[in-house]
């Protein structure tokens, strides 16, 4: 059996702005492709919250692109390979692929590294104040996936 190893990357980088004595006023996450090719990102809000890049697009070699989401948002982001697509967003991706459509309106099909995240204020009964985060394999593996975030506050182990 031969184990295939992708060598890049797909990055998530997520930037938190506070505004003085207001708590978190907006988060910018930026896409990054670190992939050697073309990869497509889905899009998927949860809490009926605003899509992000219209569910989806292409994402060039070394390119990157950035995301504003208000506190409440929540979704995910996943790296779609191998896809082709005609004038009309119509067509079909190797991995990753949602429904055959450029513009994502579900999830993506496995197998899919995923990008999960719920901002702050996405809990109405608990922990509102922070943001969770994860990479998440259980929809099986298609591109590495890292998650840097800057800006913000951590608590201390030690606490």
């Amino acid at each position: 059996m031969k184990i295939l190893m992708r060598p890049c990357c797909f990055s998530l980088l997520f930037l938190i702005f506070f505004s003085a004595g207001e708590g978190v006023s907006a988060t910018v996450f930026t896409l990054q492709n670190s992939c050697s090719y073309t990869v497509w990102p889905g899009t998927l809000s949860g809490n009926a919250g605003p899509v992000l890049g219209e569910g989806g697009f292409a994402l060039l070699p070394g390119a990157s692109v950035q995301f504003l989401a208000m506190p409440g948002w929540s979704g995910r982001f996943w790296a779609r390979t191998g896809c082709t697509f005609d004038e009309f967003g119509n067509g079909k991706c190797v991995t990753g692929d949602c429904g055959g459509t450029l513009r994502c309106n579900g999830g993506g099909d496995p197998p899919v590294s995923l990008a999960e995240f719920t901002i702050a204020g996405g809990n109405s009964n608990t922990n509102s104040d922070k943001d969770f985060y994860d990479v998440s394999l259980v929809d099986g593996y298609n591109v590495g996936i890292g998650i840097k975030p800057t800006g913000g506050a951590a608590e201390s182990c030690g606490r």
